[in-house]
Formats: structure tokens, sequence, C-alpha cells
């Protein structure tokens, strides 16, 4: 497609290959493929969505991933180095200023330079103390004086990089202008921020503000919220370090900031700023003894801006993990920074991160998910591919042989073609035989005309005569109780479930499917719902109930033959009383068992079949289905777990194998 510059106009040509430019740019089917593994294995949709969530897809990573990248950028900044940088390198900056004047003063005989050798003698072995002390000191040693005002423009820099990120290095052989401009800095930001919490706009003058003092500011802040989020995370990470250090450390670290602050004429400013950022973001743990002293495993020590650096990027991979976990009330993806993610993980995490958002959205849109009261719930569509999925699964590991392509589209028509045909009559539902149609058509008009056409007329059209066929009304029972999930069992009965209501809606369209749940109660389900279920946290098993409530829906189908399939692995332990609640006990009361054989009794004289899959050996189970058996004269199977749906399929397909053969 191209369209001539300058005009409306757009030629079109075939496609030649490549991406699709119509396939959406999102795979929700390939989604919901990989969700249906989770949701035929007994989760509800929202597990399942999470799992893949965790997981990923074949083509991004998942949030497992990006957590265990999270992890790996932790111990890297933990292996950096110690907290204590500042304090070891201004006491060896001290100790070399000491050692030059000592070696100035050895070859000096006078009374002066034994004095001063005393003086030296006397320092406190505090260094902030011992800075005090040698402020007003006469330096003999140029060398001395040179290394020990290292010390002060040492502290000057570490103070304010701890506060404004980079400026260690941009204060770096500084001149009086250069510290004068950072006070003017700092007071027009206190002013700032001031007059936003006075509620004040404040738009016009962040403008200014960064106009005149950007380049303090690499992170570029777009707005002042940015600007005081920046800060106050740094700042806060500098309380944290001081909280970790030792007790003796942050006495000495306090007194030797303070009095880099005192010659900067600084303290004050600074403390306006540090009261602002506190009012302005409380929840970010100031002061809190950080957790990150013991956890610091390097061997290099870090001065104080750089150690704030490090313990600012771990309370914000500590966040990003947090967020990553999706483990706390109320968690949504949303609540991921793609900054902090692209900072930590680089922009394929990033976009990684948005194809994860984009999952529960795409589903939703093209109409796989949808929400009932806030709840997540499967789509009609979604269920019948998912059911589609666990006829496939059963298929696979069936002994397929004599059976037929299962996996053919065509469900047929509801009767066996006889060979003839007869005239088409308004209201038939059979096939139409295309060959004696246009045979008709040639035989009424005569050959095609010169275009090729031939017009049929409806007294053409013939239909393929079929005989019927008997058709079944079917129940599948399936147990809902709790101890389904304990034995594991839950999910493939749900699995297996879906797969015969998807075999018998799509392959046999002339029977008919109900599904009912029983847990303490019975009840209906229709696909979505069951497809979405859980198991129940519920005492008891209404099979009294089910079987009822089975009768009923038979009694919808009187020209079909009625099969019941039961799916449980204990003996029932609830029936309904008459005031229509349930009585639960455990071992069963005979009364129970009465009245569930009672309901078994009543289906065996309405002529249906009850065939019951059992998940347990329990003897007690055995012995009442063994006598559900006996009055009813269907089947009793106790399969392994992960044959169930094997044996209820291949149940299905024998029993209708047979009505086939009897119809015939």
């Amino acid at each position: 497609m191209s369209a001539p510059a300058g005009s409306g106009s757009f030629r079109y040509g075939p496609w030649d290959g490549g991406p699709d430019p119509l396939a959406s740019p999102f795979d929700a089917a390939g989604a919901l493929d990989e969700m249906s593994t989770h949701i035929l294995d007994g989760r509800t949709p929202r597990e399942a969505l999470d799992a893949l969530l965790r997981r990923g897809t074949s083509q991004r990573r998942g949030l497992e991933d990006l957590r265990r990248q999270v992890e790996r950028r932790r111990r890297e900044a933990r292996a950096r180095g110690r907290l204590d940088g500042t304090l070891e390198e201004v006491r060896e900056l001290l100790d070399t200023a000491v050692g030059q004047e000592r070696a100035a003063l050895f070859p000096d005989p006078s009374d002066d330079a034994r004095l001063r050798e005393a003086e030296l003698d006397a320092l406190p072995a505090d260094p902030a103390r011992a800075v005090n002390t040698l402020a007003d000191y006469e330096w003999r040693s140029p060398q001395a004086r040179e290394t020990f005002e290292k010390i002060s423009d040492l502290l000057r820099r570490e103070v304010l990089d701890a506060q404004f990120r980079g400026m260690k290095q941009a204060l770096e052989n500084a001149t009086p202008q250069d510290i004068a401009r950072v006070t003017e800095m700092l007071a027009a930001l206190n002013g700032m921020l001031e007059a936003d919490a006075r509620g004040e706009h404040t738009d016009a003058a962040f403008e200014r503000f960064m106009r005149s003092f950007g380049d303090f500011f690499p992170e570029n802040p777009q707005t002042l919220d940015e600007l005081v989020d920046s800060l106050a995370r740094r700042a806060a990470a500098a309380a944290q370090l001081l909280a970790g250090l030792s007790p003796q450390q942050r006495q000495e670290l306090a007194d030797l900031m303070a009095s880099a602050l005192a010659d900067l004429g600084m303290a004050a400013e600074l403390s306006r700023l540090q009261q602002a950022l506190r009012a302005a973001r409380p929840d970010l743990g100031w002061g809190r003894r950080g957790r990150f002293r013991d956890a610091m495993t390097g061997d290099t020590p870090l001065g104080l801006g750089d150690a704030t650096s490090v313990l600012e990027e771990l309370a914000e991979l500590d966040e990003l993990a947090a967020a990553l976990s999706q483990d706390y009330p109320g968690a949504s993806l949303e609540d991921v920074d793609p900054d902090a993610v692209a900072r930590a993980l680089g922009r394929d995490a990033v976009d990684d991160l948005r194809t994860l958002q984009q999952i529960e959205k795409e589903l939703e849109r093209q109409g796989f998910l949808t929400r009932n009261a806030g709840k997540l719930e499967l789509t009609p569509r979604a269920v019948r591919r998912i059911g589609q999925s666990a006829l496939s699964r059963i298929f696979q590991r069936m002994d397929t042989r004599g059976r037929g392509d299962h996996d053919s589209r065509d469900a047929g028509a509801a009767g066996e073609p006889t060979g003839t045909s007869r005239p088409w009559h308004f209201g038939d539902t059979q096939s139409i035989d295309v060959v004696r149609t246009v045979r008709n058509a040639v035989l009424r008009a005569g050959p095609a005309s010169p275009e090729g056409t031939i017009e049929l007329d409806v007294r053409d059209f013939e239909v393929t005569e079929t005989e019927r066929r008997s058709s079944a009304a079917v129940c599948l029972l399936v147990d809902l109780s709790y101890s389904m999930a304990l034995r594991g069992t839950w999910g493939v009965a749900k699995s297996t479930a879906l797969a015969l209501h998807t075999l018998i809606d799509t392959k046999f369209p002339q029977d008919t499917i109900h599904l009912v749940g029983f847990s303490d109660y019975a009840r209906l389900l229709r696909p979505v719902e069951l497809a979405g279920l859980d198991s129940e946290v519920v005492q008891g098993t209404n099979l009294q109930h089910a079987l009822m409530l089975a009768g009923r829906l038979l009694s919808r189908h009187p020209d079909s033959e009625p099969v019941v399939l039961v799916i449980t692995d204990g003996e029932p332990t609830a029936h309904l009383m008459r005031n229509g609640t349930p009585s639960f006990s455990w071992p069963p009361v005979p009364e129970t068992l009465e009245l569930t054989l009672a309901e078994v009794d009543r289906l065996t004289r309405r002529g249906a079949t009850i065939n019951v899959f059992m998940l347990d050996d329990e003897p007690r189970l055995v012995q009442f289905v063994d006598e559900v058996v006996r009055r009813n004269g269907g089947r009793m199977l106790s399969p392994d777990p992960g044959a169930l749906g094997r044996y209820v399929v291949r149940d299905y397909l024998r029993a209708r194998g047979g009505r086939r053969r009897a119809a015939s």
C-alpha cells in the first residue's frame, strides 16, 4: 500500500508475505491455551491468569523471571562495598596529614617543634574531634596543609552528594562562586517547596527553577512531584545509612557532616529541605534502622554519596520486587513502575512488563474473559476452546484404533443416510443432496447458459433421507466436596466434565448433557460456571440431592435414553431433610444411605443407567457402590485419577455405539 506525496489517495496490492497486517498484536488465544492447563488442573480463571503472569508466555518473560533478575541486581548492589567509606577516607587523610607534619617537625630542634609534636600526640581518637582540633592549627608542612584541606573538601562534597546525586563530582575543585550557586539553589528550592505546601500554584516557579538550576538534577524531573520524590528517596536513603551504622560511627560521621555544613554555611537551608521532604513523603521510613548494613557484602569502602546511592537503589529494588510479587491485597500489575523496571532491568524488561499488563485486557477485549461483580469469569467462547483442549488431552492418551478420526470437525446429522433422497419440504433439516438437486435443474431448464450458469428453482431441491438414530440424555454428576481437592482429584474431574460436555456438544448434537455438581447441596452447572469453579470447602457429599436433580433433568427428555454418570471419591454423607436443608453426618447415618438408594431405585424404574466412577477405594464407598450397581444394573469403575477422562469418554462412546447397533 502506498500514497503519493501530498495526496490523499492510496494504492492497494496483494499481500506479499511477512507478518499479517490484520492480525491482532497479541495472541490472546495462545494465552488462553496456556491458562487452560491450570484451569483443567482445577484452578479458577483468576488463579490460572496469575500463574500465566508469573510464568510468562512463550514470547515474553513472566513476573518470576523479572523478580529473579531484580534479586540478582540486589546482590550486585550489596556487593559493591561497605557503608563506612567516608569515615575511613577521613581517617586516612588525617593520618597522612599528621605524618607529613611530624616529618617536617622532626629535624627542628626548637621547643616550638616539640610543643607541636605534643599537640599532635594529644589529638582525640574521634576523627571528627581531631578535625575540629586541627581546624586552627598552623601547619609547618605545606603538604600536610594541602592533605588536611582535602578532608574539608571531601566532606563538603560528600554531604551534598548524599542529598543531590552527582554533586561530589560536580563540586570537585569548586570555586567560592560554585558554592554560592549551590546555596542559592537551596534557598530557591526551599521557597518553592514551602509555597507548594501552602497550596500555592508552583508550575511557573518550577519551570523557572529548572531553567536556572536544572544542571544540578541529572534525573531531569518533569514536575515538582517528580523532583520531590527523587530528593526524598535519596534523603531517606541517607538517613537509613546513618541509622545502619554503629553508634560510634554514626556520631563520628554526624559530627563531621555538621562541621562541613558549618563551613559551607548551608546548615539552615539543608535542615529546611529535610523537614519539607519528610513532610511530603512520610512513608519512606526516615531514620528507620536499615537492614542494609548487615546485607552489604563488599570489601570496598564507599563514600557517603556512593553509599547513599547504593541504599537508594536497594530501596527501589525492594519496592520493585514487592510490586512484582503481586502477593499483597489489591495487587495489580499497574502498580509496577515501568521507569523503575527500565532503570533496574533495561528496556526489554519494560516490553515484557507491558505484554503482561496487556494480557488480561486483551483476553477481555477478544471475548475470552469477562467480569461479573468484580470476579473474573470465562466466556462461553473460552470454555469451548478449553473443552476442546481437555478433549484433545484425553484422546491423545486413548487407544483410538477402530474409533475413527476424533479430530473431525463435522458433527454429523441427527440420523444415518439411507442412500435415497426425496423432494425438499419447508422445515426439512436434512442435508441437501447436491448432485440430485443440480440434475433436476438441468433436466427442468436444459443445458447451462452460455455464461456457464445453472439457475436453481425451489422445485429442484432434494434432501438426503436418514433414519432416526437413538439419542441419549446424559447427566454427569461431579463431586465438589473438599475431599476432592485434598486428594488431588478435583482437577481431573473438572477436566473430564468439560471434555465430555464438549464431545457431546460438538460431535453428537442429538445427545444432551447436563452437568450437576454436588457437595452439601446439588446444583445444575453451566459449562462456564464449571470451568471457573473451585472445589468447595464444605462438609457433605449429598449424592441423594444430585440423583434427585438428575431425575428432574432427565424427565425433560422422555424420548432419549437416560444415562447418569457419577464421579465421586466418597460415600454419601449428607441428605436433604423435609425442610430442604442438608443434614451431614460422618460416618453416614442409615437414613442418608436409605434416601440415596431410594433415588437410585427411582432412576432405575425410569430406565436410567447409573455408572459410578470411584476415585478412592475406601471399603464403605466400595460397599455402597456395589449396592447401587446391584439395584440399577449399571457399572462400577475404579480408574486411576489420571485416567478418569479416558474412562468416562470411552464409557460414553461404548454405550453410544451400543445404542447405534441396537437402532439398526
